[in-house]
């Protein structure tokens, strides 16, 4: 059973992130609400689902970013095959276009 938060207050937090203004206030907003360790595995993912997108093979993400075979896996089903909810394959895809555009 869910704690006592309701769905609204599930979607604020959501809503409180769409109002960041620059990279720094956003780096430090979840550092205020993540451990650091929390900070680093959702850093690693991102960095796998980026590195899996470039078709890069498990042994060399591996190798770059220490995340095992497990997480690669598990990120690759979610970013490869459209089994997650779709969000972080965007936003990887919207990060190459911009990065394109910088340079």
């Amino acid at each position: 059973m869910k704690p006592s938060f309701d769905r609204i207050k599930d979607t604020d937090m959501y809503k409180a992130i769409l109002t960041i203004k620059s990279e720094d206030e956003c780096r430090r907003f979840f550092e205020d609400l993540c451990s650091p360790r929390e900070l680093s595995s959702m850093e690693q993912r991102y960095e796998v689902a980026r590195l899996l997108m470039q078709d890069n093979v498990y042994t060399k993400i591996l190798e770059i970013t220490g995340a095992s075979s497990a997480t690669i896996s598990r990120v690759r089903r979610n970013i490869l095959d459209d089994r997650g909810a779709g969000a972080l394959k965007a936003i990887v895809e919207r990060r190459f276009e911009e990065d394109k555009k910088d340079g």
